[in-house]
């Protein structure tokens, strides 16, 4: 067996989410700046990419920096091998997370509405999907996102913590850091959710690759349904009653029979450890406390 870093930690996942905070703050105001001074109309699909590619460039720049401060090699947060079989399982979660789940966004929306949150139209997060500019709006909406925010969460933040939090807690800690990294009131518990199902899968398989391709597939489906004019106004899918029945129906069953295979899956848990958890908490607070504020902003519409 190989042998584990002792620093590959919960100490080092919650640096690594710090890390990524503070540099992606860093990287959105001085492009922030830049934009300002060029004076970029907010309302260009140059405008959006950029905006789009903070994230990603943020992301690399401090996870290879943790690893360097840190001493930890890339493999060892970046596992790739694993059954086939976790392909599929995957395949499944994110068809049944997608469809099956699709209501919780709306719930949500209503309820923070009950707070004065007023939800932005769904074009608004899109660039023009015209003839080929989708293949463009695919690579930085759906690849990117699911390369570089999976390098962080299922990556380095949930190697680490699952040595030092145990598996379990790790499912939450990381559905819980993903959902609060997109500061979206209206997608909060969606993302909660779907977060846990990545790293679900991830730490069943013992590989970042299909929780990978899970965040693709969610994000493309996105940026394809929206090319082909398959949303209204408010965001919902156009679909006949007929269609939606057996498109949640069917969904509902992948998404139930999905999670029962991995339920059963022979893979051993790792216990919790003394003061894991905790670790990752006052390592990770400056982060927490951060994204929280830019939550709560997107919440009462002060920006």
């Amino acid at each position: 067996m190989e042998e584990i870093n002792p620093r590959l930690n919960s100490a080092t996942g919650g640096i690594a989410y710090t890390a990524a905070a503070f540099t992606y703050f860093i990287a959105l105001f001085v492009v922030s700046l830049i934009l300002r001074l060029t004076a970029l109309d907010a309302e260009s699909d140059a405008y959006l990419y950029i905006s789009y590619l903070i994230s990603p460039v943020a992301i690399s720049l401090s996870v290879f920096g943790v690893l360097k401060f840190r001493k930890i090699s890339f493999k060892s947060i970046v596992p790739v091998k694993c059954n086939p079989k976790y392909f599929l399982i995957a395949a499944l979660l994110i068809y049944g997370l997608v469809f099956a789940l699709s209501w919780v966004n709306g719930v949500s929306v209503k309820f923070f509405e009950l707070f004065g949150y007023k939800q932005r139209e769904a074009g608004s997060y899109l660039p023009d999907l015209s003839g080929g500019k989708v293949a463009l709006a695919l690579l930085v909406i759906a690849v990117l996102p699911a390369l570089f925010e999976e390098l962080l969460f299922r990556g380095i933040i949930l190697n680490s913590c699952e040595n030092g939090a145990g598996t379990v807690r790790t499912v939450f800690i990381v559905g819980f850091c993903f959902s609060l990294f997109h500061a979206s009131p209206e997608q909060t518990v969606y993302q909660f959710i779907t977060g846990c199902a990545f790293a679900f899968v991830a730490l069943r398989s013992g590989s970042i690759l299909p929780s990978v391709l899970m965040h693709f597939i969610n994000n493309a489906l996105i940026v394809i349904f929206a090319a082909c004019g398959l949303f209204d106004e408010a965001g919902n899918l156009i679909i006949s009653t007929g269609g939606n029945i057996a498109l949640i129906v069917t969904s509902a069953i992948a998404l139930i029979g999905a999670l029962v295979w991995l339920i059963l899956d022979k893979n051993p848990l790792k216990k919790c450890e003394k003061g894991g958890v905790k670790s990752f908490f006052i390592c990770a607070s400056p982060a927490i406390a951060a994204f929280a504020i830019v939550w709560l902003v997107s919440l009462f519409g002060v920006a």
